[in-house]
């Protein structure tokens, strides 16, 4: 995160940077509202340039689906796209390291996909009480 900036405006600079770069349409289906820990932001934002990291090399996307909110229950965050889709046991790192990140700040990460419909990513942080 740039200095001062909340995970809301980290997200929507980051995502309009990569989908100007990648020509893959990203819809924001929602931000947080509320600030979010640092530590969980970094989290966040960690996952979120390795799960478009995969969309680009590997999905063949044309569009891309996110939304993250925080709330009284904690953060969750879900990356969707519409494109190949690939079989589960074929786990790469890059999914290790989503959900390593995820475990970091004390959340879960998991991974869907249907061959020939696309990619869903959900992540879902607790609120430590």
């Amino acid at each position: 995160m740039r200095g001062g900036q909340s995970l809301a405006e980290a997200l929507e600079s980051y995502l309009a940077e990569w989908s100007e770069r990648t020509g893959i349409a990203v819809e924001t289906w929602a931000l947080p509202s509320t600030d979010v820990p640092s530590s969980v932001s970094s989290g966040v934002m960690a996952t979120m340039r390795e799960a478009l990291s995969n969309v680009e090399l590997h999905s063949r996307a044309r569009t891309v689906s996110i939304a993250v909110t925080a709330g009284k229950s904690g953060l969750r965050m879900t990356i969707s796209d519409n494109g190949q889709g690939f079989l589960l046991g074929a786990n790469g790192r890059g999914i290790a390291r989503m959900r390593a990140a995820f475990a970091e700040i004390g959340g879960s990460l998991s991974v869907n996909s249907v061959l020939g419909e696309g990619t869903t990513v959900t992540g879902v942080v607790p609120r430590h009480r």
